[in-house]
């Protein structure tokens, strides 16, 4: 378990992974019955998106994801990539370059194999976990071999996931338990689903789902309300906006760019 100390040293450190790790394994949803989109894809190979995450109006860094299909052990799989780096001024006092991948299965989404290459300062770390799922273990190259929760993501695994389950079906207030391994440990997360809303972002307004983590109130964030994410409520479920309002001040996440989409998007003028 991730205490909130611990949680609140990872969002101060690097706020462009904390908007991804909002998006993990949905695990169980309405007592257990989890919805998943049949015969229906929300995502394709060649897509790109990019994000910007900022304090107010100073940019801090940049998220991209690129997805394409691969092909791993002889299986075709996808390969998602996430590139995380500061920009400006954030990277000439404390330069970031992060590099999260996954190999994932094209029909459950489960990971096969999660790449995690952190360079932050001068502080280096490698890693390379391998899923075997049908024995609920994984092989961390750093942890070694560990028993874990059936069905385990890694954080982009568990992204692409979310993007394909039946969101409309979904009903407000409904609570989403979540878990992913992260971090070289299980990272319990839940989500309570709040409905439909037109959002305004850096591409135009649109509608979106609401999810709000529940966050524990009193150490790292003031109440349950704190942190909020948004996702395109259309065929292509894109993660497009997150905000966590924290002591040092409002962290923003927003899409500025994408390619290779499902569908496109319907920006409401």
């Amino acid at each position: 378990m991730i205490t909130a100390i611990k949680y609140k040293h990872i969002i101060m450190k690097n706020p462009g992974i904390i908007f991804l790790m909002t998006l993990l394994y949905v695990q169980a949803f309405a007592g257990g019955n989890v919805l998943i989109k049949n015969g229906h894809q929300s995502f394709k190979h060649g897509e790109e998106l990019l994000y910007v995450f900022s304090y107010g109006f100073i940019q801090g860094g940049t998220a991209s994801i690129k997805l394409k299909t691969a092909h791993y052990n002889k299986s075709r799989v996808y390969h998602a990539k996430l590139v995380a780096k500061t920009i400006g001024l954030t990277d000439k006092i404390y330069k970031i370059e992060d590099i999260y991948e996954s190999y994932f299965d094209t029909s459950t989404c489960l990971p096969i194999k999660s790449v995690r290459n952190v360079k932050e300062g001068n502080y280096r770390d490698y890693n390379e976990v391998f899923f075997s799922q049908q024995d609920c273990t994984l092989l961390s190259q750093k942890s070694g071999t560990l028993k874990v929760p059936p069905n385990i993501h890694d954080i982009l695994s568990s992204l692409f996931y979310l993007r394909r389950m039946n969101i409309d079906k979904f009903k407000k207030g409904d609570v989403i338990n979540i878990t992913t391994y992260f971090g070289d440990e299980v990272f319990p997360f839940p989500l309570r689903f709040r409905g439909k809303e037109i959002v305004k972002t850096k591409i135009g307004k649109v509608e979106c789902y609401r999810f709000d983590p529940v966050v524990e109130v009193g150490r790292v964030f003031e109440s349950e309300d704190d942190m909020t994410f948004w996702i395109t409520a259309d065929k292509n479920q894109i993660p497009i906006k997150i905000r966590m309002d924290m002591a040092v001040g409002a962290v923003w996440c927003d899409l500025i760019q994408y390619k290779n989409i499902i569908q496109a998007l319907n920006i409401i003028e």
